[in-house]
């Protein structure tokens, strides 16, 4: 469900950036020798002609695009959350565990408590900046 505090992109920009994007589909063959993609160029000049006019007939694929955009965030961000973790955080674990390292302090000691103990003295909250 599209969030209320989201806006939609207007219909103008909306048609600009998908006239570009079939530009680059209709002249990409021009690389290798080819000739230009007639159907995308009849695409590119239907979507620039109603994004200068801001068209309203742009506002159900404008929502459907933006619909799928938030689709896609919702999943492509987890996975890229969970390779940076087993990419970068779990090696680090586990090399830490080979060096026998307890930077948290997590280790169980029956004997002492887990409070740290101040070394520095009190402070007034006047004047923190």
């Amino acid at each position: 469900m599209i969030d209320k505090k989201i806006k939609l992109p207007t219909n103008r920009n909306f048609g600009y950036v998908f006239s570009g994007v079939f530009l680059i589909i209709s002249l990409w063959p021009l690389l290798n020798n080819g000739q230009i993609r007639v159907w995308s160029s009849i695409i590119v000049i239907i979507f620039f002609i109603l994004g200068t006019m801001n068209s309203s007939l742009l506002t159900p694929f404008n929502k459907l695009w933006f619909k799928f955009g938030i689709f896609l965030g919702k999943i492509v961000s987890p996975l890229v959350m969970m390779i940076i973790f087993f990419v970068i955080m779990t090696p680090i674990g586990l090399f830490m565990k080979l060096l026998k390292k307890d930077i948290l302090n997590l280790k169980y000691n029956k004997n002492s408590s887990y409070w740290i103990k101040r070394t520095n003295k009190k402070t007034s909250m006047k004047q923190r900046f």
